[in-house]
């Protein structure tokens, strides 16, 4: 979802103080609340006996550009991979979301306007199913029964005539229609320019939920703050649409003589090939009866493997460009941009396959290989949002605004398309991490020219760990929408920069943070997983950092409380203070009369028995100045007493 994680006051007045420190509230000797088994290991890993179920589907679907209109017809193959039977299997129905009579609609804000809707509208959103059916072979012939079913608000429960053994599968066939809303909780919507109407498709599709080793299934409705948990598969979809229409989608166009005329595929194809942007339909064919195809419709195909969902786009206003990406071991993709001629121009959306390349390619270096055939970046109404092998972006977005959410919403790719977590219930597995990786790639795309400042923790800490703001743990519905870019992006991701740049270090932590994308990498990680992934290949306990900045929402408070000479002034005892419940590494800054500057780093483990620590420091000069933390790293909300002068 849009990068959030600048977009909220900071609060600079009225310290909170007096909270005690209780070292062993924070370095107890915890073990994690989910235990490790033959699934999950105790390292991070997943277990020998790992296991994950497995949903392909095949859809057709049509677009009605007049009724804004899809219909559609899915057939999901699921696989049940789980050493157990399934008597039933969950769909989640996302589009109920935009039924005035959806329990979204009743959480939404009786005045004003909520990102996830408006409840003044009173629109007819929801799917309309024409039939829901089990296939089943027998005799070498196939077979459709109609299903059991009962539709409970965004979920349908498909009740099975025998149990799903182990190791087997079951197809349903589902036929529908929904109207597509002008603005679907800033995921999906329809966005009308001077050229037509654009209409960025999402939650189109039922889709099966989650069943894991954790929950079973996973059946959280879909209320709007809440993205999604999705199980991987295989797609093979058709869309059928005017001729005058550009479809884009997740996944390789697999028909493109059929859709294009011979120049546009001559581009296409030479864009495939092409570090620099090339223009595959222009503004000036928009509209131009000579540079379409002689149909009335057409089918686009497009094919992905081994996603957790596909998403797409249409419209006759779509300029198109596209260029190659680069990937490591020789591989490439294909970066495009669809938008309308209102956001046209080298200031803005020309420069949208460039920022895909330097995004993708970044991260595909550092992190983990990009896994799609194609990046397609959607010019729409909605602000920012991914979907695998696609993103949906403002229209009005340009220069460092467009940067930013092009990097965001593919960063995305590697949270969580890649690694597969519960945006659900944790959503800052997949904002928090992305915000986190985002801030590197800002940084080193086209030498830093969107380069943010180091966030100064002395600024951000009273915002950090207000007692107002829910904790990072909390679920993504159970927050105040205000505290959203807090709790799931902004703290998460300053959290992980801290821990990679003054606790860890760059070579142990990026170690350890490829290894846990590579080891969760199209599978299911719980945080718990990601939290022993991490100590282990660092070889560092945690537990007091995810305590303090995840699992709790501590204050931290450092002090330089006193100083003295030893009796024979050999030395100088500084006596530090730990005054509030969280602990960080200190960074001690000890500048002599002379001018001379003495840095001294202390882990953390000075505060593991006691809020006080006494350095012994040897000196043959008075001391001017101490400074604690003299360049801002840590989230201290009381940086008044992190200073003592000496006198002359």
């Amino acid at each position: 979802m849009k990068y959030w994680y600048f977009s909220f006051i900071l609060l600079l007045s009225g310290f909170a103080m007096g909270q005690s420190y209780d070292p062993y509230a924070l370095f107890s000797p915890q073990v994690y609340p989910v235990g490790a088994n033959e699934y999950r290991n105790a390292a991070g890993e997943p277990g020998p006996s790992y296991w994950q179920n497995k949903a392909d589907y095949v859809i057709s679907a049509a677009l009605d550009e007049n009724k804004n209109e899809v219909t559609a017809s899915v057939t999901i193959t699921y696989h049940n991979n789980s050493p157990q039977a399934i008597g039933f299997i969950w769909l989640t129905l996302e589009q109920n979301l935009f039924n005035p009579s959806s329990r979204g609609y009743a959480k939404m804000p009786a005045t004003g306007v909520s990102r996830y809707g408006d409840s003044k509208l009173e629109f007819p959103g929801g799917y309309k199913f024409k039939a829901v059916k089990l296939i089943s072979e027998s005799g070498g012939k196939w077979n459709e029964t109609n299903a059991d079913t009962l539709i409970t608000d965004t979920r349908m429960q498909v009740r099975l005539p025998k149990p799903l053994a182990s190791r087997s599968d079951v197809r349903i066939r589902l036929d529908y229609s929904f109207t597509v809303p002008e603005y679907g909780a800033d995921r999906m919507g329809v966005l009308q320019t001077s050229k037509g109407k654009i209409f960025a498709l999402a939650q189109w599709y039922p889709r099966v939920c989650v069943f894991d080793d954790l929950r079973g299934w996973n059946t959280d409705p879909y209320l709007g703050a809440g993205e999604f948990y999705l199980e991987y598969g295989d797609y093979e979809v058709s869309i059928t649409a005017p001729a005058d229409h550009v479809v884009v989608s997740s996944g390789e166009l697999i028909n493109p003589s059929e859709v294009l005329t011979p120049d546009q595929l001559k581009r296409y194809n030479a864009a495939k090939e092409s570090s620099k942007t090339v223009m595959i339909r222009t503004k000036e064919e928009i509209g131009n009866p000579a540079t379409m195809m002689k149909k009335s419709m057409l089918t686009w195909k497009y094919k992905i493997s081994n996603a957790r969902d596909l998403a797409w786009a249409s419209s006759k206003a779509f300029i198109w460009d596209a260029a190659s990406i680069e990937l490591p071991g020789g591989k490439k993709s294909l970066a495009q941009s669809v938008y309308p001629v209102e956001s046209e121009g080298n200031a803005a959306w020309g420069r949208s396959t460039e920022f895909i390349k330097g995004a993708i390619e970044g991260y595909s270096k550092r992190w983990y290989p990009y896994p799609y055939p194609a990046a397609v970046n959607v010019a729409c109404n909605v602000s920012g949002m991914e979907y695998p092998g696609i993103i949906f972006c403002g229209w009005k977005d340009k220069g460092e605004s467009l940067w930013g959410v092009t990097d965001h919403e593919f960063g995305h790719t590697w949270f969580p398309m890649i690694v597969g977590s519960n945006e659900r219930r944790y959503g800052w597995m997949d904002e928090g991490f992305n915000t986190f990786i985002n801030m590197i790639s800002s940084s080193e795309f086209n030498k830093g020219e969107f380069g943010q400042a180091d966030i100064n923790g002395h600024a951000a800490a009273l915002a950090l760990t207000d007692d107002n703001a829910e904790k990072v743990m909390l679920t993504p519905d159970g927050m105040q929408e205000e505290n959203i870019g807090l709790n799931l992006y902004f703290k998460p991701g300053y959290a992980l920069m801290l821990l990679r740049n003054h606790i860890l270090g760059e070579k142990r932590f990026d170690f350890a943070f490829r290894k846990y994308v590579s080891d969760w990498a199209f599978k299911h990680p719980s945080p718990w997983d990601f939290f022993r992934s991490m100590e282990n290949s660092s070889g560092e306990d945690l537990y007091w950092f995810w305590k303090g900045l995840f699992l709790e929402n501590y204050k931290l408070d450092q002090s330089v409380e006193s100083v003295a000479n030893t009796e024979d002034g050999s030395a100088l005892l500084i006596t530090l203070q730990n005054k509030e419940k969280m602990a960080m590494p200190v960074v001690l800054d000890i500048t002599t009369m002379s001018g001379k500057l003495i840095r001294k780093n202390l882990p953390v483990e000075i505060w593991q028995s006691s809020g006080r620590y006494t350095l012994r420091l040897p000196v043959a000069e008075k001391i001017r100045k101490i400074v604690i933390d003299p360049e801002n790293v840590y989230p201290d909300m009381n940086p008044r007493n992190n200073v003592w002068q000496g006198s002359k």
